[in-house]
């Protein structure tokens, strides 16, 4: 198996499981009753999933980001990324919806399949253990994504946004192994802006979402999503 065919397959799982949160929150939304239990399923998976992207801000994209780029870009491509999101998330806001959880599941899943793309031609054991963490990572994500997602759309519409958005990986993983293989500042300036945008999202929208009065379980959720960050990291050595 060449190259390019490894990083399309191992990308492609990794973008699948974009959708196959999608299904299962899809499902857990109509034949979960409504109740406390579900309630904190909700909110603890939320918690999770901002534990994963905090993990995934912390250990990863910025760590690669500071390792690759200056000083002064680093404030410059951090900043700008959480400038950004501060007005993608208030214009949001004005028209009524809200993409977090799907901007954030994103902002991670792209610069980390550009870097998957590019580390392959290198080190494939390390693209192949990427691609599966990242598979890992969009589980939860999508499953939030969704949740979100669906008080603005219909769940056909939702489900079709998630596939679709499940080839992505593929696209940005190739752009990554053709484009970006010998580039890291350039792959380190990307991952610095997503991680401005991430930390904005996560305080502003993401944490406060997965607060639930009387119940102080879903934070073991946010300790839980880290944890799984961590592991990852381990993984890759």
């Amino acid at each position: 198996m060449t190259d390019l065919q490894r990083i399309i397959l191992y990308s492609f799982f990794s973008g699948s499981t974009v959708f196959l949160g999608g299904v299962l929150a899809y499902y857990f939304g109509r034949h979960v009753k409504s109740g406390l239990i579900k309630t904190e399923i909700i909110h603890s998976s939320i918690a999770f999933g901002g534990g994963i992207l905090f993990a995934a801000v912390g250990l990863v994209l910025i760590p690669e980001g500071i390792s690759a780029v200056p000083l002064t870009p680093v404030i410059l491509f951090f900043s700008a990324g959480a400038v950004l999101f501060f007005f993608i998330d208030r214009y949001l806001e004005r028209r009524g919806g809200t993409l977090a959880q799907l901007l954030g599941m994103m902002l991670d899943f792209v610069p980390e399949s550009i870097a998957l793309g590019a580390v392959f031609a290198s080190n494939t054991k390390l693209g192949v253990l990427l691609a599966i963490i990242i598979g890992i990572q969009n589980f939860p994500e999508a499953f939030n994504a969704y949740l979100d997602l669906k008080v603005t759309f219909t769940a056909s519409k939702c489900l079709l946004i998630f596939f679709l958005l499940s080839f992505s990986g593929v696209i940005s993983a190739l752009t990554g192994y053709y484009f970006l293989s010998g580039m890291p500042m350039t792959i380190g300036a990307l991952m610095l802006l997503s991680s401005g945008g991430l930390i904005y999202l996560i305080f502003q929208d993401i944490a406060p979402m997965s607060q639930l009065k009387k119940s102080r379980v879903p934070a073991l959720g946010a300790s839980l999503g880290f944890l799984v960050g961590m592991i990852g990291l381990k993984m890759l050595g």
